[in-house]
């Protein structure tokens, strides 16, 4: 008999039993599953955050701040990176097989995992297949039910292209699912370990859906994870517990987990030092010494898989003038920014992506600064007298940008130079994503920390025509580049890739839809009792693993 689930498709045979069994089988499978509840140390860790994320549904976010917060707290994914790696291990699924033509995923689900009780949810079943095809359908479908009764944008499933590749979910059976894609689809199993593809609960969702709540997934989050969510004071805190159920043992190793929201980068280094919190994020390049030299700190660092840049809308004029944009890009001073907004604590960023990403082309310059061509190029676009326009700058601290405020005033004395006036916008970090997503600035500084080690996490995020609207700022969407992001996306041979990627940078460095400004070091100092924390190379704040002695 076909059953079919009124929040999603089922495509499976399913059994009728009566409430009671059902609820003695539930009762059976969580009362052994709690009978192996872990005991949590003692132990409440504090993390100085910078912002207060705009919600805790990750599918609607792209943020660091979101993924902190929420994919890398509350949730788990099908596959996971490994800790403060890059490398996809298993996580809600145990394995999966791909199909010789590379278009068929079939992911075999963990036993036993359980959904976390929370004072707005009690779960009655363990993960299965049917939260899967729920999380992915949502996604996928217009006309999916909750999504209906919740109609919010998923940026990057769309940036992705996902929302065309994958052409069905099937549930095989309560702990098999497949995946059916229209085409080949490279980097697929790393893009699903990513926080948008966090496993929600379709059992909650079901529960909010009836009592009309649906938007309460973004406030509320259930998930897998090793913490579990208990409140949150807007531009105050977070308040988290350790999960003593979550499926990883010993990934869990705190009672308490709290994110004390601190936008102050000076604020947040007194209250590491005092002890009010053990690990914080985003210091100021000037406290690195300072940092480095307390004794009961620890300031580790790496090269960041970053990019900071400044977009330029290029649906608004003049800024669709492709003069008008290299005259902008030509007249910033890179070098001084890496001194004054950096501290040199980075490297000046000429291509769309960090010269650590394969398929790098070296063989392109940067064009050079020169102020004169610039006024020339003006002149020629019609704009001898200059024009105005704003300059968007981020109201926090990233680890791609240290300060955007004073990035903006360089930019724009640089800009004053050949007759560009540039008015400085900026809005609570919220407010200023989600005017970005709906292009109202005409230049914006913005960043990207990689998420998942593939080119086309920098080309076809950042500049491919089904991201506009979502993390292609520039808003900018050229054939003969998408066509071969487009290309390279469905090809699995890498020398073949390579070239397709090549080709694209060189139109970018001819086109200039954006001015890549720099590469960042990353640092994240820390108490010296905190142990097991690594540095996530893709930018969230992660806490698995994480303990106090």
């Amino acid at each position: 008999m076909s059953v079919r689930h009124p929040l999603f498709r089922l495509r499976s045979t399913s059994f009728i039993v009566s409430a009671a069994a059902a609820a003695a089988a539930a009762s059976a499978i969580f009362g052994s599953i709690a009978c192996g509840a872990a005991e949590l140390p003692a132990k409440t860790l504090v993390y100085c955050s910078d912002a207060s994320p705009a919600g805790f549904d990750p599918a609607q976010y792209t943020s660091s701040v979101e993924n902190s917060a929420a994919a890398y707290t509350v949730y788990n994914r099908l596959v996971e990176f490994e800790h403060g790696g890059t490398k996809v291990e298993p996580g809600l699924a145990e394995s999966w097989e791909v199909s010789p033509d590379g278009k068929t995923y079939t992911f075999h689900l963990r036993h036993g995992v359980k959904f976390q009780t929370t004072s707005f949810f009690e779960p009655t079943r363990a993960f299965d297949a049917d939260d899967v095809v729920f999380t992915f359908e949502r996604m996928l479908d217009p006309n999916q039910p909750f999504r209906k009764a919740y109609p919010v944008a998923f940026p990057y499933f769309t940036d992705l292209r996902l929302d065309k590749t994958i052409e069905r979910i099937d549930r095989i059976d309560a702990y098999t699912v497949r995946f059916k894609l229209a085409s080949v689809n490279a980097p697929f199993l790393s893009q699903l370990a990513m926080p948008f593809a966090s496993v929600l609960s379709a059992q909650y969702a079901q529960q909010l859906l009836n009592a009309g709540k649906a938007s309460e997934i973004n406030s509320a989050p259930v998930g897998t994870g090793p913490f579990i969510f208990r409140g949150y004071t807007k531009d105050a805190s977070i308040r988290f517990d350790g999960n003593p159920n979550y499926w990883k043992p010993g990934a869990a190793r705190l009672r308490r987990l709290i994110f004390s929201i601190t936008p102050d980068a000076g604020v947040r280094e007194q209250k590491l030092k005092r002890n009010e919190c053990q690990v914080m994020t985003y210091p100021r390049p000037a406290d690195i010494a300072s940092l480095k030299a307390d004794p009961d700190l620890q300031v580790p660092s790496q090269a960041g898989f970053n990019l900071g840049y400044l977009a330029y809308n290029t649906t608004k004029k003049p800024l669709d003038n492709v003069d008008v944009r290299r005259a902008l890009d030509m007249a910033i001073d890179k070098r001084s920014i890496l001194a004054d907004v950096y501290q040199g604590a980075g490297l000046i960023a000429s291509h769309p992506m960090p010269p650590t990403q394969w398929s790098y082309d070296e063989s392109i310059a940067d064009a050079p600064r020169d102020i004169a061509k610039a006024k020339r190029l003006l002149a020629d676009a019609g704009f001898k007298d200059g024009f105005e326009i704003t300059l968007w700058a981020m109201p926090v601290q990233r680890a791609y940008n240290p300060n955007a405020r004073l990035m903006a005033e360089m930019i724009q004395a640089d800009w004053a130079k050949i007759g560009v006036k540039a008015n400085i916008v900026t809005y609570e970090w919220g407010e200023y994503v989600k005017r970005a997503h709906a292009g109202e600035y005409d230049t914006l500084l913005i960043g990207w920390t990689g998420d998942y080690g593939d080119p086309d996490n920098w080309l076809g995020v950042l500049l491919g025509c089904s991201a506009v609207g979502g993390s292609n700022f520039a808003r900018w969407c050229y054939k003969p580049f998408d066509d071969l992001i487009v290309k390279a996306r469905e090809t699995t041979d890498t020398a073949e890739r390579t070239k397709l990627y090549r080709q694209a940078q060189r139109i970018f460095a001819d086109q200039r839809p954006f001015t890549p400004i720099a590469h960042s070091l990353v640092y994240q100092p820390l108490r010296k009792e905190v142990t097991g924390f690594k540095i996530d190379p893709f930018g969230p704040t992660q806490f698995w693993n994480v303990g106090l002695h």
